[in-house]
């Protein structure tokens, strides 16, 4: 059964941050708060939990994984950015955004693409996202937490845009399968973040969700998935 950390959406309480540092730190895996919509997520360098969300999700290992960083500067440790991507990752964040960019030695392979060996970095608008992976000194995996309305037990855990699913039965369909829930008392979304190809020199939009309109305007060629 999963600890509930219920944590100040704006201002996160440090001890509580400490622990659910402290249990990401020993291999957890939990379920939290985005910009976006609740995520199902762990430290981005423990094997054994990033092994766990690719269970939960049901997803191959050829299937990236998407992570928070707390900045640029951060994403620079763990990605190739170009003179443009920069441009435009640094007028976007923090927001609603996924960006693709070419994966350093510090991404696991576990964790990106292994073919194009890319990887997806978000920085969320989102207080509480912000403050667990400065705590953690690590970025955290990012999936997203969406349920199917017959979902039951170990089923799989699939994006339903239909499905209009309340934090509380949200929290008891995966209090079973995570370590840890944090709660800021926000209600789970039902929007997904845009995802921008920065991979090469032509940027790119892959998805378009919450945002597309800040970008729209840049007359990107869009790549609708």
């Amino acid at each position: 059964m999963a600890i509930i950390y219920e944590v100040h959406p704006v201002t996160p309480q440090k001890d509580r941050i400490e622990k659910i540092k402290n249990a990401l730190q020993d291999g957890a895996v939990m379920l939290y708060p985005t910009d976006t919509v609740y995520a199902i997520g762990c430290d981005l360098n423990a094997k054994s939990a990033v092994e766990r969300v690719r269970r939960i999700k049901q997803l191959s290992n050829d299937k990236p994984l998407t992570f928070l960083c707390s900045s640029l500067s951060n994403i620079s440790e763990y990605a190739v950015v170009s003179d443009e991507a920069y441009r435009i990752i640094k007028r976007l964040i923090p927001g609603p955004y996924t960006f693709l960019l070419p994966a350093t030695k510090l991404v696991p392979r576990l964790v990106m693409n292994p073919k194009r060996k890319t990887t997806g970095i978000r920085v969320p608008d989102r207080p509480i996202c912000f403050t667990l992976v400065e705590a953690l000194g690590n970025p955290i995996i990012s999936t997203s937490a969406h349920i199917t309305a017959d979902y039951e037990g170990e089923a799989p855990l699939v994006v339903a845009k239909a499905a209009n699913f309340g934090k509380a039965e949200l929290f008891d369909c995966l209090e079973k399968l995570v370590d840890v829930i944090v709660d800021d008392g926000s209600d789970p979304g039902d929007r997904v973040s845009t995802i921008l190809d920065l991979t090469e020199s032509e940027p790119s939009v892959v998805r378009r969700g919450l945002g597309w309109e800040a970008v729209a305007s840049w007359e990107m060629q869009s790549v609708d998935s």
